[in-house]
């Protein structure tokens, strides 16, 4: 689950993380409930769940209370990325001098928290790893110990940082750690972390993605997001214990496979062909073939989807259950988009035998072929 940003610098700001906690609205109302009480220069942000806010004209500056108003009037109801913006966050416009990047998150190859660090703050970094991988840090924390002060020493002199700045970020990367361990996160990014005029540091943006499993321990996290709305097809998957994702509004393409992993392998593979993915979703587990018919049907209610790319490994989920599931979406559906299909693992031969009378299934041996098949389709190959 990622949280949006103001609960993100609430929470920094509950466990001693300096940041620009700001005021929260929903409307023009509420703003001019806060008319005596801002500060400026201010700045005013879309909180979504996703991110290039500012690129999409999501985040904005305001002198005085009539550009505020000006502001607000403008971002509410902005689409960004197929988000709905309904609630902007306001916070004073803080002075600079320099920006870093900073993250915590689980690396699973050490299978221990990481720290990340950049002295290229304020950037996409997936850009910058791909671009100057030279420029990002990585520190592997021991959970037996915790954050420990020659992480901070390490990441300083990579960005030369003064004494007093190393022992700042030394307490900030303890509260960051601790953070991530008691509220059971996947990810908590500083993005931009920065060094303002007096010359302490600051965490400007931040990002909190918490893990799902875990939210039945963080009540308070839990109840929070309850108020939020929830997008009706990501609701309704989680009604039949899957997990929809949206991905890119400008694609066509959705993806359904039983692992996060094998998902993240198709949306990579498409994407190297040039081709972009709308939404994916994970069917977990054990999938029965009333299930996959509902998987089937949720992910292309979507009109904006054309193309399905199913990939499944075979073993608590049988490929055979997969098989039916689809044929009954067809025939109960009238389901007549494209599918392609890769199956491997248990009952894949009887699977086979069921889709192949399906006109609009083409069967994949692989993952590549099956992406070099739905490329072909794309422009302009038939069905056969």
């Amino acid at each position: 689950m990622d949280l949006m940003e103001y609960r993100a610098q609430a929470l920094f700001d509950r466990y001693g993380i300096p940041c620009n906690v700001g005021r929260v609205i929903g409307s023009l109302e509420e703003l001019e409930g806060l008319r005596d009480s801002l500060a400026y220069p201010a700045v005013i942000k879309a909180q979504v769940k996703t991110g290039g806010r500012g690129k999409a004209g999501g985040v904005r500056f305001a002198e005085n209370y009539e550009e505020a108003v000006a502001a607000t009037r403008a971002i509410l109801g902005m689409n960004i990325k197929g988000h709905i913006v309904r609630k902007l966050m306001i916070s004073e416009k803080r002075s600079v001098t320099r920006e870093f990047y900073l993250s915590v998150m689980l690396d699973r190859g050490t299978k221990c928290p990481v720290f990340i660090f950049s002295p290229e703050g304020g950037m996409d970094i997936e850009m910058l790893a791909k671009e100057q991988p030279e420029k990002i840090f990585r520190a592997v924390v021991d959970p037996r110990i915790g954050a420990q002060g020659y992480t901070a020493n390490y990441f300083a002199s990579k960005a030369g940082l003064t004494k007093p700045q190393t022992k700042q970020l030394a307490a900030l990367l303890r509260a960051l750690y601790r953070l991530f361990i008691e509220k059971n996160c996947l990810l908590c990014e500083i993005n931009p972390l920065a060094i303002n005029d007096e010359g302490g540091l600051i965490a400007l943006d931040g990002k909190v993605s918490v893990d799902d499993s875990a939210l039945v321990r963080l009540p308070d996290i839990a109840a929070a997001e309850a108020e939020e709305p929830v997008d009706p097809l990501v609701k309704e998957a989680a009604d039949f214990n899957f997990l929809y994702i949206p991905c890119e509004p400008s694609g066509d393409i959705a993806v359904v496979s039983n692992g996060s992993g094998m998902i993240m392998s198709c949306i990579d593979h498409i994407a190297k062909y040039g081709m972009t993915v709308r939404a994916s979703l994970d069917l977990g587990g054990g999938a029965t073939a009333d299930r996959i018919r509902e998987a089937v049907r949720i992910i292309l209610a979507d009109p904006a989807i054309r193309y399905l790319f199913i990939n499944i490994f075979g073993g608590i989920t049988r490929c055979s259950e997969v098989a039916l599931g689809i044929k009954g979406a067809i025939e109960e559906y009238g389901i007549a988009s494209p599918i392609i299909v890769r199956f491997e693992g248990t009952n894949k031969e009887i699977a086979l035998e069921t889709i192949k009378p399906l006109k609009n299934v083409i069967y994949a041996d692989g993952l590549i072929s099956g992406v070099k098949a739905l490329c072909d389709m794309k422009t302009g190959g038939d069905l056969k």
